[in-house]
């Protein structure tokens, strides 16, 4: 719907009706185009707010997610003592030291030259300890280290042991080149 002023130079034939189309297109684009833009510092300002709101997010969410590993770790743990530990028998009061107090767990004469070689270690079992043998302490140490009570095989800083132990022992069962399986 042209406006009367371009009716009037189409009338009098200064303007083409085509060019008078494109500036109607050109006008309704303009009216139903953009918003006007907001202010920039509005803009700064929602900008900055979104990124600290982004940034705290992350923070939680890496914590929720350290909390959640933490909790897997000490169940894994929690279910190599239970399904590995070692049957306690004896009267003999075996004395150690766990962090700034002694405690003390009944052991036989065997558990004993056991625990004192290394073979078995001392975990800490919720309220409690238990007896386990070296290679699931091994498994323990390398996820929660503050688990392992006492542990005579190990000294500090010690690594834990890699699979060239395997590797060194199986290198004499030698394996002809041309098996085919």
């Amino acid at each position: 719907m042209p406006n009367p002023l371009q009716e009037q130079l189409l009338k009098a034939g200064l303007v083409k009706k085509d060019k008078l189309a494109k500036v109607a297109r050109e006008q309704a684009k303009a009216r139903q185009g953009k918003a006007p833009a907001p202010d920039t510092a509005d803009q700064v300002d929602v900008r900055r707010l979104q990124a600290e709101r982004a940034e705290r997010d992350r923070a939680l969410a890496a914590e929720r997610n350290a909390e959640a590993r933490a909790r897997e770790i000490r169940a894994q743990v929690r279910q190599i003592i239970e399904t590995t530990r070692v049957r306690r028998e004896g009267d003999i009061a075996y004395r150690f030291n766990d962090g700034e107090k002694i405690a003390s767990i009944f052991v036989n004469e065997a558990l004993r030259a056991q625990l004192a070689s290394g073979s078995l270690v001392i975990a800490r079992a919720g309220d409690g300890y238990e007896l386990i043998p070296r290679l699931p302490a091994d498994k323990i140490h390398a996820r929660a280290t503050d688990m392992i009570v006492l542990d005579h095989g190990r000294k500090e800083g010690d690594p834990l042991p890699t699979s060239d132990d395997d590797d060194d022992y199986y290198k004499q069962f030698v394996v002809p080149d041309d098996l085919i399986w």
